[in-house]
């Protein structure tokens, strides 16, 4: 079995990057507590790409590591840490996990805030989740331009963040971004940060999620590569490669391994 203990967690080393042995419930109640006391985290919600890219990105590794929860977001990171003894390991997802939470979020009475995304996707994921959630408190959005903030944009949009009260940032910038995004604001943002990937694309209608049965057998990836292929091939065709390559060459050398120590 390859779970070990990093810190007060238990982690499965993933070819070699840390990810949390955790089901829905505890990822929920984890983020619930943290949000209510304003706690300045940060969560990664790792697929393969993200995998992988950290395998490959010693900078990156470090994000990943360093955050204070990382999820099995794609269904063969969740597969390999069943494989490796994490016995029904659940695929965390980064559009479930928003949805579920602004579910519990509206009852709670909680704030939550949205960074990222195009300014028309966030209008209209606002209608989305008030038309599901009545109740849900929308504290603050905002499109942050494809160019680096300056450094007075980046304080306007942290004391801002601040000032909404919302326990919880959702950020949708894409990997890597989003992920160095969230670690560089740790300790300046009084909130969870939580990187969802495509989350508001697929809940606001600009992208369509996979079917069920596709996300079951772990073709989420197949179906965006379908709907946007010249910008995706070379990403699924090197990262899903490698992941195989790295997975098989774990699978065969199984041995327990720190996962804080593996590069």
């Amino acid at each position: 079995m390859e779970k070990v203990h990093f810190g007060s967690r238990e982690v499965s080393s993933v070819i070699g990057l840390p990810v949390d042995t955790l089901d829905w419930p505890t990822v929920l109640g984890r983020l619930e507590g943290w949000a209510a006391r304003r706690e300045s985290r940060y969560v990664c919600i790792c697929n393969v790409h993200s995998i992988v890219t950290g395998r490959q990105d010693p900078s990156f590794a470090a994000v990943i590591r360093q955050a204070d929860m990382v999820t099995a977001d794609g269904a063969p990171v969740a597969w390999l840490m069943r494989r490796t003894g994490v016995l029904g390991q659940q695929r965390i997802n980064g559009p479930d996990l928003m949805w579920n939470y602004c579910a519990q979020a509206a009852l709670r009475d909680e704030s939550i805030y949205l960074y990222g995304g195009q300014q028309d996707t966030l209008d209209e994921l606002q209608k989305v989740l008030l038309r599901h959630f009545p109740t849900l408190k929308i504290a603050g959005a905002y499109s942050p331009p494809y160019r680096k903030l300056t450094d007075e944009e980046d304080a306007a949009i942290v004391e801002d963040i601040n000032a909404s009260g919302a326990g919880t940032v959702w950020v949708s910038l894409g990997c890597p971004k989003q992920e160095r995004w969230m670690a560089d604001h740790v300790g300046r943002i009084n909130a969870t940060m939580i990187g969802v990937g495509a989350a508001f694309d697929y809940h606001a209608g600009t992208i369509q999620r996979a079917p069920m049965w596709m996300q079951r057998y772990g073709l989420e990836w197949f179906n965006r590569l379908c709907d946007e292929p010249r910008r995706l091939w070379k990403r699924y065709l090197i990262t899903n490669t490698l992941f195989i390559f790295y997975a098989g060459r774990q699978l065969m050398n199984r041995r327990p391994s720190p996962a804080s120590s593996e590069t």
